[in-house]
C-alpha cells in the first residue's frame, strides 16, 4: 500500500489489516455488530490524520458507512475517517469503480507503448468481485474480448468473447459463475494459464509462482490484486468538505494513472530495470525523499 501510492503520487501510506472471518457466512446484522464493536476497540487508533480505513475483501461501502458512524460517536461527524463510503455520507461518486477503471488505465498505457489498444484483444480475468467485474465491464465496453472469467464460486470460458453483461446480471442473481449458459465451464484453476493476450489478477495475492508462472500464455499481465506475482515468478476530498463531479474523478483517475506508468517507465530507462523493479524503485526513492524533508532519518 505505501509503495503504490507512493508511486501514484498519492497522499496515504498505509498496510492492510481486518478481521478473519468469512463474511459471507454472516448475516447483515451480525456483520453491523462485529464492524461496530471492532470501531469500538480501534476508534482511538484511527482517524483522519492518523489511519484511513477503506474497503477491500469481504467489506463494501456499508461497512464503511458503519464504521464511519460508530467512530463518529467518539470524535463528532467525520467522514474523512475512512474512503469507500456511500455518497449519501461523503463518498466520492466512481469510487465503487475506480480500481477496475484505474487498472483499463493502466492496461491502455502500457499497450499504447507496443502500439496496440485494447480493442480486439483477448482477456482472461481472475476474480470477478468489484476490481475483476468493473474491469471487465470496462474492457468489454472498449471492444476487448473477455474470454475467461473466474473466481472462487467457479470459471467460465468462450474463446469468442463472454457475455459480460450477461455475465454481470447473472452473478448478481445468483452469487456465482456457475450455470451462465453463455459459455463454457472450466477449472479455475486453469484460467491463469488460459490462452490470452492479457491476464488480470485480480483476486489474491501469490497466486503466480514458480510452479505456474513458465506456463502463462498471455504477452501482457496487470496486476489488479495485491502483489499477484510472488518474487520467484516475477483522493482526498472529504477534509476540503467538496465533492467533485464524477467525470472529473474519472479524468483525474486516468490522469494519475497514466503519469504513474510514464514514471515508472523513466525510472526503467534511468536504471535499465524491468517495470515491477522501476515501480518499487520509484516509490521508495519518493517516500525516502519525504523522510528527508522531513529529517526523520535521525
Amino acid at each position: 500500500m505505501t509503495w503504490k501510492t507512493a508511486v501514484a503520487h498519492i497522499p496515504y501510506g498505509g498496510a492492510k489489516g481486518g478481521i478473519g472471518c468469512n463474511s459471507k457466512d454472516l448475516s447483515i446484522s451480525e456483520l453491523e455488530r462485529l464492524t461496530r464493536v471492532f470501531t469500538q476497540k480501534i476508534h482511538d487508533l484511527i482517524g483522519i490524520h492518523t489511519d484511513v480505513p477503506a474497503p477491500d475483501m469481504g467489506t463494501n461501502a456499508q461497512t464503511m458507512a458503519w464504521i464511519l458512524d460508530e467512530y463518529s460517536k467518539f470524535h463528532g461527524h467525520s467522514p474523512a475517517v475512512v474512503a469507500g463510503k456511500p455518497i449519501g455520507l461523503g463518498g466520492s461518486l466512481g469510487r465503487e469503480a475506480a480500481t477496475g477503471r484505474g487498472c483499463v488505465f493502466a492496461t491502455e498505457a502500457l499497450l499504447a507503448e507496443y502500439g496496440m489498444s485494447i480493442n480486439n484483444l483477448t482477456f482472461a480475468i481472475q476474480g470477478f468481485g468489484n476490481v475483476g467485474s468493473w474491469a471487465a465491464r470496462l474492457i468489454h465496453e472498449r471492444g476487448g474480448k473477455i474470454v475467461a472469467v473466474s473466481d472462487i464460486t467457479g470459471a467460465v470460458k468462450d474463446p469468442n468473447g463472454l457475455n459480460i453483461t450477461g455475465l454481470l446480471v447473472h452473478k448478481e442473481r445468483t452469487g456465482s459463475l456457475k450455470d451462465f449458459h453463455g459459455g463454457d465451464g472450466m477449472d479455475p484453476g486453469e484460467l491463469l494459464v488460459h490462452e490470452c493476450d492479457v491476464l488480470i489478477p485480480c483476486a489474491l495475492g501469490g497466486v503466480l509462482n514458480r510452479d505456474n508462472a513458465g506456463d502463462v500464455k498471455a504477452k501482457f499481465i496487470i496486476e489488479a490484486a495485491k502483489h499477484p506475482t510472488d518474487p520467484d515468478a516475477d483522493e482526498v476530498q472529504n477534509i476540503q468538505g467538496f465533492m467533485w463531479e464524477e467525470d472529473k474523478v474519472n479524468v483525474k483517475l486516468n490522469k494519475y494513472m497514466t503519469r504513474a506508468f510514464h514514471d515508472i517507465k523513466g525510472m526503467c530507462k534511468t536504471h535499465e530495470c524491468n517495470l515491477r523493479m522501476g515501480a518499487f524503485t520509484l516509490g521508495v526513492n519518493r517516500l525516502a525523499r519525504a523522510t528527508l524533508l522531513r529529517d526523520w532519518e535521525a
